[in-house]
């Protein structure tokens, strides 16, 4: 794995954070330094200023990673809306600074860094005064290869292949793809995985079923 990998997906509720806890799981068990960093977040519950249900306290208590969820997003928002308009009910604007000193400063702290991003490569987080500033710009700046998360089901060829040659025409590294929902037993799903892996030219480097605790393959592809 390089030094950090951004976790997106072929859109919204495909399990990103489900697959990026595993993952971070996954390599604090074989016990490499591996920390979380989650940019943007929208929908979570709060109680005093402090997160207390979102993807950040799920990730954080499922790796045992020994820190708050506080310390491992820049902006969060109660309304589960795009982090653009989410910002914009709050009346303040998203300082990709402040997400890149944070990002910095997780980055310092943790050999390996795992960031997860929100909704799909396009989600938009800056969209006043001519600006366009969408999730594929920050991957860059961070100079993230990513790795994509898709759906095992179906509609998962054409959204995968829409998200691959997106990130290619930007330049951006893909390190795999993972399948989420993943049935083993049907047809579909394999043929899914068999003809994504031929149509995209990227290995699927692990899949997940529904209810899994532990994601395979990755300790051989991590080491």
């Amino acid at each position: 794995m390089s030094k950090n990998v951004f976790i997106t997906a072929t859109g919204t509720d495909i399990g990103k954070t489900y697959v990026s806890a595993l993952i971070v799981k996954k390599m604090r068990e074989e016990g490499y330094n591996c920390g979380y960093f989650k940019p943007v977040l929208s929908g979570v519950k709060t109680e005093n200023g402090k997160l207390i249900e979102s993807d950040c306290n799920y990730v954080v208590k499922t790796a045992q990673i020994p820190e708050s969820a506080d310390d491992c997003v820049a902006y969060w928002w109660e309304e589960a809306v795009s982090p653009h308009l989410a910002s914009f009910r709050k009346g303040e604007k998203i300082d990709i600074k402040r997400i890149k000193d944070e990002f910095h400063k997780r980055e310092s702290k943790y050999d390996y860094l795992l960031i997860e991003g929100a909704g799909g490569i396009t989600c938009p987080l800056r969209l006043e005064n001519g600006e366009k500033y969408i999730l594929k710009d920050l991957i860059k700046e961070f100079e993230s290869n990513i790795i994509i998360v898709a759906d095992g089901g179906l509609g998962t060829i054409n959204s995968t292949m829409l998200t691959v040659e997106y990130a290619r025409i930007h330049n951006i590294n893909i390190e795999g793809i993972i399948l989420n929902n993943f049935n083993p037993d049907s047809f579909m799903h394999q043929d899914n995985l068999k003809q994504t892996e031929y149509l995209t030219g990227v290995k699927v480097i692990a899949t997940v079923e529904n209810g899994q605790k532990d994601i395979t393959l990755l300790e051989k592809y991590f080491k």
